[in-house]
């Protein structure tokens, strides 16, 4: 704790120096050794002075409750897949049930302003994997992560929240209720202190720890400029597998899912497109896919509405009805649940 409270001191400088020196060996350097490793005049004033209350608040911390875990490098309890990435974290805070990182993760990451389609596919594709035997891992932020965790709480209960902030900080404040669940039924992890605020450098950093935890990452709606393609690149540095979730071509948050696939991200319909790429982990296939209604009776504006928004006015030109009567027939097709309305148009969900 003590190492990891020197100030901007990078993991790849800290891994150097325990390459050459044991902990204790390197608070026992003085200024004239210390300074010979390039270390910052705060840095080598941290290392003679190590912050006695930083290190006091955090043990505090970890006996204030029993599902509170704080997890060094060299704990046995540290991740495997972890340590295999360029800068694992030195010190992992943790709530919950620590099995959960024994079971082989998935992550599943996208949007934050994902559309109902990208919402539904994260809620079913993190429950059944969560049912299949994964454990599903994502960032717990709106959109995408959130749908990702709460359908694996109703699939198994498995999966694993990784916080941009202290664990005693939940962000968004939204997904506090989540997060309470995630810590009764799975694990919340940070490599943060537990007071930590939400910086925005915490995230893209907190992205290679949810790729780095997992065997793969799938990637659900993101636009060219989404941070869901950071860890699909952390994913790809690590050398683990990527999968995405094809959307249409017109709709901009699934062109990064669409570039990931045209680079060569294995494309996934369904969960079992997943668990097919690890058979060694003799997960079973019997998942229990939604059934198609007939379509002999399908609504003729159904042909009309995207996947994606379409305005109103596109329908209307489409369709070539008058207002009243279309305005009339949208109603009713999204009292059926078979489209659903947005303030600039409709999405359809089925047909």
């Amino acid at each position: 704790m003590a190492l990891d409270a020197i100030p901007s001191l990078q993991k790849r400088k800290i891994f150097t120096l325990l390459s050459h020196y044991s902990i204790e060996q390197l608070f026992s350097l003085n200024a004239e050794q210390l300074a010979k490793h390039k270390l910052k005049p705060e840095q080598i004033n941290a290392f003679l002075a190590p912050n006695s209350t930083h290190i006091t608040h955090c043990l505090e911390w970890q006996e204030s409750a029993a599902d509170n875990h704080i997890i060094s490098y060299g704990d046995p309890r540290y991740p495997a897949l972890l340590k295999q990435i360029t800068s694992p974290p030195l010190l992992l805070y943790a709530q919950g049930d620590l099995s959960r990182l024994e079971a082989s993760q998935i992550a599943i990451v996208g949007s934050r302003s994902c559309t109902p389609y990208g919402q539904q596919k994260a809620h079913d594709l993190g429950k059944h994997l969560a049912q299949a035997g994964f454990t599903v891992t994502s960032g717990l932020a709106i959109g995408v992560d959130g749908m990702a965790h709460q359908g694996a709480l109703k699939g198994s209960g498995s999966t694993i929240a990784v916080l941009g902030t202290g664990l005693n900080n939940i962000y968004p404040r939204r997904h506090v209720k989540i997060a309470s669940e995630i810590r009764e039924k799975g694990l919340l992890l940070s490599e943060f202190w537990p007071n930590a605020p939400a910086y925005p450098s915490n995230f893209p950093r907190r992205n290679r720890i949810i790729s780095g935890l997992s065997i793969g990452t799938l990637v659900i709606e993101a636009s060219l400029r989404s941070g869901s393609l950071i860890t699909a690149r952390y994913a790809l540095e690590q050398n683990r597998d990527v999968f995405a979730l094809p959307g249409s071509v017109d709709n901009p948050q699934a062109c990064g899912c669409l570039k990931l696939i045209q680079q060569g991200a294995k494309l996934v319909l369904d969960a079992n497109d997943i668990i097919t790429e690890y058979p060694e982990l003799n997960i079973s296939e019997a998942i229990h896919q939604k059934q198609h209604k007939p379509t002999k009776n399908k609504h003729f504006l159904l042909d009309m509405i995207d996947y994606h928004l379409t305005s109103f006015d596109t329908i209307l030109a489409r369709s070539g009805l008058d207002v009243v009567t279309l305005q009339n027939e949208l109603i009713e097709l999204e009292i059926n649940g078979i489209i659903i309305a947005q303030p600039q148009g409709y999405i359809k969900l089925e047909g």
